[in-house]
């Protein structure tokens, strides 16, 4: 079954976590809430699971995700990295960067349960 109505709850109960580097924003107003805590908020996250975790997969969209990456120890993790998937940029990297066929291949062959992305 595809997801509809942007209900991702299917992709939660199997341990995806979807994180923005700020977590709210001004309705049609992007960045709009850059650099008013979310930013030192989002980096304790990820730098947490890259330390006390292994064989996760972190989905890096977009040049602001990409320098959030500095904290990932990609010994232990996967890094993924492609431009953004918004309108303005999806063509131009991100639509045939197969995140997520790549994703499943890496949890496989580290024994760990691959992720229905339908």
């Amino acid at each position: 079954m595809v997801a509809t109505g942007g209900d991702l709850s299917r992709w939660a109960k199997q341990g995806v976590l979807l994180l923005n580097a700020t977590l709210t924003v001004n309705a049609n107003t992007p960045g709009s809430h850059q650099g008013k805590g979310w930013e030192e908020f989002t980096d304790a996250v990820i730098k947490k699971l890259s330390e006390s975790r292994s064989g996760l997969v972190f989905m890096l969209w977009g040049n602001y995700a990409k320098k959030k990456g500095t904290v990932i120890n990609r010994n232990k993790h996967l890094v993924l990295e492609a431009q953004h998937p918004s309108p303005f940029s999806a063509y131009n990297g991100f639509f045939g960067c197969k995140h997520f066929s790549k994703a499943n291949q890496y949890l496989k062959k580290s024994g760990l349960r691959e992720v229905r992305w339908d």
